[in-house]
């Protein structure tokens, strides 16, 4: 039954109406056309999509919210409705810690901010004006008092208590099922509220408090302190230093979640233009130097040097010219006459694909280098990101490390043949997280998709939970999960990916890895097993076909010679039975 209620949800959204009244209808669409203006609408970006549909049907629950819905895309669905009261709790304390009534922010954010509001969303919103802020506004104020647990954690203070509206799904601990569930629907990508109304909100609740001179400044302090404490409480990640975002940038939560765990040059404090003109710098003044010292050396040294270097530079066009010759077209050419002769002898026609196939093997490969020497950077193909699990490296004789960082502090050292990947703290709120990360990133990122790559990456090496379990064991992975299997099928289980992209650092990572494990000696002969012993029937057919040979030659020689005669004076290497 639950499948089924899922399967409804993910095909039609809580707005959509199926008694619609036609006046209602038309009277808005009047409204939209005349009231709204195209260009303040164009200066909005979208920021609040649904999810991608292949994402949606790997796993419902963790993009359908179960327990509180924040905005119009699952307002309406009864299994989130039954929060209305609480929602509505909240609202009447937020409104006693603001300057102005609830009902006249109500009427603000209708005259000043519902354009604004539609346009966030990239589905259109069938309801009407009022309908549409007060649903906002309610949803922010139940939302703001959520997040105000987070804010306690951050400046280290103690939450005594929590009114008895909403003891049973706030938790100061954070430990209640409730509040648990509650976490994880907040940062769904369809259950998000625009930014720039919880400050609005807030900056009334700070005009009305003494002593703030300016009360926007102090509001957007308290929502970085509330945003800052919830990504703690949800990120996996260990990392040394955070970045430094800014909430301007951010369009809602979810966003701002995405900017802590991949930030830019910016967040991350680095200047990027200067590091760009100091190392043209250094280029120019190498340049300089190394004009200087050539200038000093003697007319007799120039010319050596002059030589040594076009020896060096026609050395790879002397072995492409060697090869070419000896596998190119013109060998080619030259053996195609005799080798048909060659090829109609039956053992030997066996021979004749293995071959040709070692001399299009030569060709081709420098083929191919030629064309990746001139074609452009293509997009990544399902075998560029394949990579061997935990416990084939492990064999390999490459060593798992682990660091206190993000993302982008993974790394590989060819020196010591080892990984060095992030600590990850995995419990309850990780997949949810995860997976609402990807599929925001695939909605809105118009260059790498960093943690689609990270999870396919860990994807690739957790196969079993055998993988799991050494990664436990060296520190890599927290796990709070009940098994290391469950661990297994959550890497396991995100390995859907809306399309493939390059990210350099990681991309760098995996090919130095399937480098170093490509070079072991147990590859190389498991490679060479399959391709030119189990990978071609006509090597078996070969080796049967002269084994039947030595049969059919040796029955033949028993049958000119008595075989049993000879054997029987062959020497007794056991000592001898004659008299002894």
């Amino acid at each position: 039954m639950a499948t089924r209620s899922f399967s409804n949800t993910t095909n039609s959204y809580s707005f959509s109406k199926m008694n619609i009244d036609e006046d209602e209808w038309v009277e808005s669409m009047r409204k939209s056309l005349v009231q709204h203006d195209d260009e303040e609408l164009g200066k909005v970006p979208v920021c609040i999509f649904t999810v991608p549909k292949v994402l949606l049907a790997t796993d419902p629950e963790s993009y359908i919210p179960q327990q509180v819905a924040l905005g119009p895309f699952h307002h309406w669905r009864p299994e989130v409705y039954d929060m209305q009261r609480y929602k509505l709790a909240a609202a009447r304390r937020t409104q006693k810690h603001m300057n102005v009534s609830f009902e006249k922010i109500v009427e603000t954010m209708k005259k000043e901010d519902e354009t604004r509001i539609r346009a966030c969303y990239h589905k259109f919103l069938d309801m009407s004006d009022d309908a549409l802020v007060w649903m906002m506004a309610v949803d922010m104020a139940f939302l703001v008092e959520f997040l105000q647990v987070y804010s306690v954690k951050e400046e280290g203070r103690v939450l005594s208590k929590v009114t008895s509206e909403m003891s049973h799904v706030v938790d100061v601990t954070g430990k209640k099922l409730s509040h648990v569930a509650i976490l994880r629907d907040v940062v769904m990508v369809e259950n998000q509220i625009p930014l720039f109304l919880i400050r609005k909100m807030m900056t009334h609740q700070f005009k009305k408090i003494a002593g703030h001179l300016q009360p926007a400044a102090a509001a957007d302090a308290a929502l970085k302190a509330m945003l800052m404490g919830f990504y703690k409480e949800l990120t996996p990640f260990h990392e040394k230093e955070l970045p430094d975002v800014d909430i301007d940038d951010c369009d809602h939560l979810l966003d701002f979640l995405y900017h802590m765990t991949v930030p830019n040059n910016k967040e991350l404090g680095i200047m990027q233009i200067d590091i760009e003109n100091e190392q043209v710098t250094e280029a120019k003044d190498g340049e300089e130097i190394e004009q200087e010292e050539y200038a000093k050396q003697s007319e007799v040294r120039k010319v050596m040097n002059y030589i040594w270097n076009m020896l060096s530079k026609s050395n790879a066009g002397l072995v492409r010219l060697f090869k070419k010759l000896i596998f190119g077209r013109p060998m080619k050419l030259l053996m195609k006459l005799p080798w048909k002769i060659i090829s109609n002898f039956p053992l030997l026609k066996l021979l004749k694909e293995p071959i040709e196939r070692m001399i299009e093997k030569f060709n081709g490969d420098e083929e191919e280098k030629s064309q990746d020497e001139t074609d452009a950077p293509k997009m990544p193909t399902i075998e560029e990101i394949t990579i061997p699990s935990v416990t084939e490296l492990v064999k390999a004789g490459i060593i798992f490390s682990p660091v206190n960082g993000g993302i982008f502090d993974m790394s590989f050292d060819n020196t010591t043949s080892t990984l060095y990947l992030p600590v990850v703290d995995l419990d309850v709120n990780t997949e949810v997280y995860l997976r609402n990360l990807v599929a925001y990133e695939a909605c809105v990122a118009a260059g790498p998709l960093v943690v689609a790559r990270y999870t396919e990456l860990m994807n690739g090496i957790i196969d079993t939970e055998e993988d799991a379990k050494y990664l436990r064991e060296r520190g890599i992975v927290l796990n709070h999960l009940k098994s290391d299997k469950e661990v297994a099928d959550l890497w396991n289980g995100m390995s859907k990916s809306v399309k493939l992209t390059k990210v350099p650092k990681m991309d760098k990572v995996i090919e130095d890895v399937n480098t170093r494990y490509a070079k072991t000696w147990r590859v190389k002969l498991a490679n060479l097993m399959n391709t030119y012993v189990f990978g071609s029937w006509k090597f078996l057919t070969i080796f049967a076909a002269l084994f039947m040979l030595l049969l059919t030659g040796l029955q033949s020689f028993c049958s000119v010679y008595s075989c049993a005669r000879v054997f029987h004076q062959l020497p007794d290497i056991q000592g001898g039975s004659d008299g002894n």
